[in-house]
């Protein structure tokens, strides 16, 4: 008989480990630890197709231990189990340690069983294709061509046309633009543009429509590094060259070769290392850390910044040679909020791809949820987009839309302060109500609440308890201000038409 998949369970609880481990062996080889150190040697000793791991641990919390298994048996399938549903822990274990379910205790017993075995049947799965590639190794041709296809998806992954998404009339068709422009020329290319606009977006788009689309895309954030780090990850390093080197690496200048370099956070390069770069970038070659010989690379680099480098330059904290070296052309990248029009697409581009990503269908947003979004001035811009929607997946139920009660409450208060006023009968926006700019302050708060109360009620269509709910009030209370304000017997329709 075929043996049984093994299935390594941890939880500091003993109880669950002993519940878990009753309902579990009739059909998997069940191995418990109570502490991480002590999964980390049942990992080294046992082949483990499923992780079903506690995220509230004594000595550290789920997540972060399974980044670590990503890293070094990236093969097993990863699951977190625990009675906590914050949204964060959730989107980060997806993102970081690429976890491939969620588990929210107390959990029924069937549906363990179906997610589990279903998670041995996609490490088989990837069993299967590590032996595929290897048979394709025997065969050059339909490697080649497997190869080929996959290149040719991801080169329409980017296009210009439809990597990057956004509206009819777009502000971002004209970077679209420029960036087709210059693509196809072998020089370096400056993005300017907030955190989160897309510059990571535009600098792939770039490279895949470039002769070296079929050549490596690397990325650095050199923000994120000291110089001494920053140096040996560009450059590389030979072994011994400084405490910690155990190995000869090989930098990502070297690794991108013929194709494109992409080094974010240009801008926050020290003076020092900013020499160190300009001489790659004139001389075409580098010399790793330790090492007494230099190597010819050619590589494409795309830089990107947040910060004003023309200004940087004046203020003498950045080089002039080395701007001008990086800025063959220069792209800037509008915020979010100047792409207002683009919203209702990228929402459902977003939306769509993180449902595929967390295996959950939902019947998309609602028309208030969008208000709510469209109103928000985007900070963060598409990244705290990207966040919110998959904030909302999580949050929402199977098979159901996505209402404005799911949208974060700091997003619905300041879409709320945000919303037009309602049109009069001539289309114009009514003004606002008499005292709310003149008079005592006791008198234009007031004013100003009733106006603020008029557009919620505008706005869920004269359902009160959404309006309450949303305003921090009682029904009761809300009822006592609508009397006061003499909006309890307006007619809902005469109200949205402003009369």
């Amino acid at each position: 008989m075929p043996s049984l998949p093994t299935i390594l369970v941890i939880d500091d609880e003993v109880r669950s480990l002993e519940s878990l481990r009753r309902i579990l062996e009739p059909d998997f080889e069940v191995l418990t630890a109570t502490r991480t150190a002590a999964a980390e040697r049942l990992l080294d000793d046992h082949e483990v197709k499923v992780i079903l791991c506690d995220q509230r641990m004594p000595d550290r919390e789920g997540v972060d231990f399974l980044k670590e298994v990503k890293e070094r048996w990236p093969e097993t399938v990863r699951m977190i189990i625990s009675g906590y549903t914050d949204a964060h822990d959730i989107i980060d274990g997806i993102n970081d340690a690429g976890i491939f379910q969620y588990i929210t205790k107390p959990w029924h017993p069937d549906n363990l069983l179906l997610t589990l075995k279903a998670a041995c049947q996609l490490y088989d799965l990837q069993k299967q294709n590590d032996l595929l590639a290897v048979e394709l190794r025997m065969l050059p041709d339909a490697a080649s061509q497997l190869v080929e296809k996959r290149q040719e998806r991801l080169r329409e992954a980017y296009t210009f046309d439809d990597g990057i998404v956004r509206a009819k009339g777009s502000p971002m068709d004209e970077v679209c633009d420029q960036l087709a422009e210059v693509a196809r020329y072998d020089i370096p290319v400056l993005l300017f543009g907030a955190s989160g606009t897309g510059k990571e977006l535009a600098a792939r788009s770039l490279h895949y429509g470039s002769p070296r689309w079929d050549k490596p895309f690397v990325v650095e954030n050199c923000g994120a590094l000291p110089d001494e780090l920053l140096e040996s990850e560009l450059f590389g390093h030979r072994k011994g060259a400084f405490t910690g080197a155990v190995a000869d690496h090989v930098g990502l200048f070297e690794r991108a070769d013929g194709g494109t370099i992409f080094l974010d956070e240009i801008g926050e390069v020290s003076p020092a290392f900013q020499v160190k770069l300009l001489r790659v970038l004139q001389e075409g070659e580098i010399r790793p850390l330790g090492d007494t010989r230099t190597r010819k690379v050619n590589v494409r680099v795309v830089a990107a910044t947040n910060k004003d480098l023309e200004e940087e330059v004046r203020a003498k904290r950045f080089r002039a040679d080395l701007f001008y070296r990086l800025a063959g052309m220069i792209v800037r990248l509008p915020d979010l909020k100047d792409r207002k029009g683009d919203l209702p697409v990228l929402v459902s581009s977003l939306l769509e791809n993180a449902c595929l990503r967390m295996g959950k269908g939902v019947a998309g947003v609602s028309e208030d949820a969008m208000a709510s979004l469209s109103a928000y001035a985007w900070p963060g811009n598409v990244r705290e987009l990207q966040n919110e929607i998959q904030r909302l997946v999580v949050k929402g139920e199977e098979g159901a839309e996505l209402g404005a009660d799911l949208v974060s409450p700091h997003i619905r208060a300041a879409s709320a302060s945000r919303v037009p006023l309602p049109a009069g009968d001539d289309g114009v926006p009514a003004a606002l109500p008499p005292g709310a700019d003149s008079g005592p302050l006791k008198d234009r708060v007031a004013a100003m609440e009733a106006q603020i109360i008029r557009e919620a009620l505008v706005r869920h269509r004269w359902n009160k308890t959404r309006v309450a709910k949303e305003l921090g009030l009682s029904r009761v209370g809300l009822r006592a201000k609508l009397d006061r304000y003499g909006l309890e017997n307006v007619h809902p329709i005469k109200l949205a038409r402003g009369t």
